[in-house]
């Protein structure tokens, strides 16, 4: 006999009555019938209908998508523009689905940054080991050699890695929109050495070891009586967490656990990894960034620690809705005033372009982007890129 998913949904109250019962003579016939009604359900078939399998394809190819000539996502047979929602009532499925899809579409970017952009992908940390955690950055062939400038891009938080402002623009709009792309495209073209920053890359995951747990009736010198009553309960209480972890996640993914990037563990160490090991070393006159979100609040953290550096190779920082904060950040005052007259800080507004934009904070200035940062990074290319 099975149970019903509307049945299901009672279960956690009938527990919790079985757990609170302090006493009376209808708790043993509670919980007698509670164990009745568990040892009924076929777990495995119910879930089997309650959701698809979290079997997705590993190219765009097989999500029958691919990026056409404007560079917008469509689906092959239909020429629609990409669907969230692909089965009713079953977000989690969907949200899998979107990530999946979304882990795709940063590969084929890498693989744009290399064949269009000629970039180079450099692995970090450089001296790392054959079996240690590694990430990489790209580079362009003279980005440490070009004499003259240099640009330096610095994505925000999130999902998004090298190369990416926005996986939802890029999926929902196009390349152009949530890529650095045209950024990188335009600084080349216009004699800057280039570098690509990956701050989101903090480490790698692997399947978390299984660890055997002992009984404890193989180590007690309590009476076997009362180490046969532990084992019960302990026995009832896993039997109950497996019940309400499979219902929760009836999938059950490998459970992974996170293996760090030595110095790169984290956005900010890495924004300081690259300037040590990079951006220092090269021959570029001019530095000049473009940092997005969380990316300037790297830059910020950068500054105070290679401050006299950063000043001295620095000419200029765009920030997109920049999410730094010199107080929180503890920015001494030097760094506020060279942040005043060297950084300009654009957000979104419906303000005209470039009006000047109310700040609380005593750094940079704040403008206008008139739209939506991610639109309005080719005005600030044009207007980085032209600046000798």
């Amino acid at each position: 006999m099975s149970i019903s998913l509307s049945s299901l949904i009672l279960l956690p109250i009938w527990i919790n009555m079985a757990q609170i019962q302090q006493g009376g003579p209808d708790e043993k016939e509670k919980t007698t019938a509670l164990k009745d009604l568990l040892s009924r359900i076929d777990l495995d078939e119910l879930m089997k209908k309650d959701e698809p399998p979290l079997d997705f394809p590993d190219t765009l190819e097989g999500f029958e998508y691919a990026f056409n000539e404007k560079g917008q996502l469509r689906h092959i047979k239909t020429g629609e523009p990409f669907v969230f929602n692909y089965r009713e009532d079953l977000h989690r499925w969907n949200q899998k689905r979107y990530e999946a899809l979304g882990e795709i579409i940063t590969k084929y970017v890498y693989e744009l940054l290399e064949k269009d952009c000629n970039l180079k992908k450099i692995s970090i940390p450089v001296d790392a080991t054959e079996s240690e955690p590694k990430s990489f950055i790209f580079m362009s062939e003279d980005a440490l050699t070009n004499p003259q400038k240099l640009m330096v891009l610095i994505h925000g938080s999130g999902v998004v890695r090298a190369g990416q402002w926005a996986r939802r623009l890029i999926i929902n709009e196009d390349l152009d929109s949530g890529t650095q792309i045209p950024f990188i495209k335009r600084a080349v073209a216009e004699g800057y050495g280039v570098i690509v920053l990956n701050p989101n890359e903090n480490y790698i995951e692997v399947e978390k070891p299984k660890i055997h747990v002992q009984s404890s009736s193989d180590s007690s010198d309590e009476p076997a009586e009362k180490r046969e009553r532990k084992d019960k309960v302990s026995k009832e209480t896993k039997k109950r967490r497996d019940f309400y972890e499979k219902y929760r996640n009836p999938q059950r993914e490998k459970e992974m656990m996170q293996l760090y990037i030595r110095e790169n563990g984290s956005p900010e160490e890495h924004a300081v990894y690259v300037w040590d090991h990079f951006i220092a070393q090269a021959a570029a006159e001019n530095v000049f960034f473009v940092a997005h979100s969380y990316g300037g609040l790297a830059f910020v953290e950068l500054m105070i620690q290679r401050e006299a550096d950063v000043k001295n190779k620095v000419t200029a920082v765009a920030l997109t809705d920049s999410v730094h904060n010199v107080w929180h950040q503890e920015a001494g005052k030097t760094i506020r005033e060279w942040m005043r007259e060297n950084c300009c800080n654009w957000v979104s507004s419906s303000e005209p372009l470039d009006t000047s934009v109310e700040s609380m904070l005593p750094d940079c200035p704040r403008v206008s982007a008139d739209t939506d940062c991610f639109m309005i990074l080719k005005k600030i290319a044009c207007k980085y890129t032209s600046r000798e």
